[in-house]
């Protein structure tokens, strides 16, 4: 049995968790959860059936990977407090890996507090994660040999897709992916009040809306065409669907969304430079 240490269990802890150990119905993972607020462990543990550890240096005691889901700021001090312990589990020929999901922090950061020999690996999992429909974003340190870096791999791939990437992409990739799907559901919610202006029950709108960003991301993967000849698909001379092309373009639709993905990723680059 694999087991793993949660530290943090806000919304990515939560999401990740559950979506690798099942909602507890993986019986070949166990999950211990730590916080520092103790109820809202103890309610993130019950939904994921998980337990719960009295404190981050008892997690780092047990585990064989402890995940890191705290916010950057909070990172330098639990890596302080978890060093000893993972520093004697190294000595001990058991060292544990860290895998960190804090935006801004590298693996060369993490390693110069918690030690240079600790194997690290660094993610940037998104929340569809939860329904194992995620995309997680995996790079490691050389001190992590290739059979824990497999079985990090194969742990993560309960939760969707995965992708090894240098680590020097990983705020274009927090940007793009982490937070990806918030823009999504403003488009699935601007879609389904498009609905309702046009007459539509609220119900039948959203059912309308996801249903149909749902088959269009499929056919878009499925089909491996490329997005302007998809769209180009629906667009009959005079149509409907260019008439409503023309309303997103006049105005700007596609440069919106890209300066959106931009301006996170601007703001992944401040957390990085700025010392999180």
């Amino acid at each position: 049995m694999t087991k793993i240490a949660c530290i943090g269990s806000g919304n990515m802890g939560f999401t990740l968790m559950a979506g690798i150990g099942d909602s507890g119905k993986n019986t070949k993972i166990k999950i211990g959860i730590t916080d520092t607020d103790r109820e809202k462990a103890e309610i993130t543990a019950e939904a994921i059936g998980a337990e719960v550890f009295s404190s981050n240096v008892k997690a780092a005691e047990k585990a064989a990977y402890i995940f890191l889901a705290v916010k950057p700021p909070a990172m330098k001090g639990i890596l302080e407090e978890i060093a000893p312990v993972v520093q004697k589990r190294l000595a001990g020929g058991n060292a544990p890996v860290v895998v960190s999901m804090a935006a801004g922090w590298t693996i060369a950061e993490i390693q110069a507090v918690i030690g240079s020999d600790i194997p690290v690996a660094r993610i940037m999992p998104n929340t569809p994660a939860l329904v194992s429909e995620g995309i997680t974003a995996l790079a490691v340190s050389p001190q992590m040999s290739a059979i824990k870096a497999a079985e990090l791999e194969t742990l993560l791939e309960e939760t969707g897709e995965v992708d090894r990437i240098e680590e020097h992409y990983f705020n274009a990739v927090t940007a793009l992916s982490g937070s990806g799907p918030a823009f999504v559901y403003m488009f699935i919610e601007a879609l389904a009040d498009g609905g309702v202006l046009s007459g539509l029950p609220r119900n039948k709108a959203m059912y309308y809306a996801t249903q149909t960003v749902l088959g269009a991301t499929a056919m878009t993967i499925e089909t491996n065409m490329h997005t302007s000849q998809l769209k180009d698909m629906v667009c009959s001379p005079g149509g409907t669907t260019i008439a409503g092309v023309a309303a997103l373009e006049s105005c700007a639709f596609k440069s919106t969304v890209i300066q959106a993905v931009n301006a996170a990723w601007k703001r992944a680059e401040e957390l990085t430079k700025n010392g999180n």
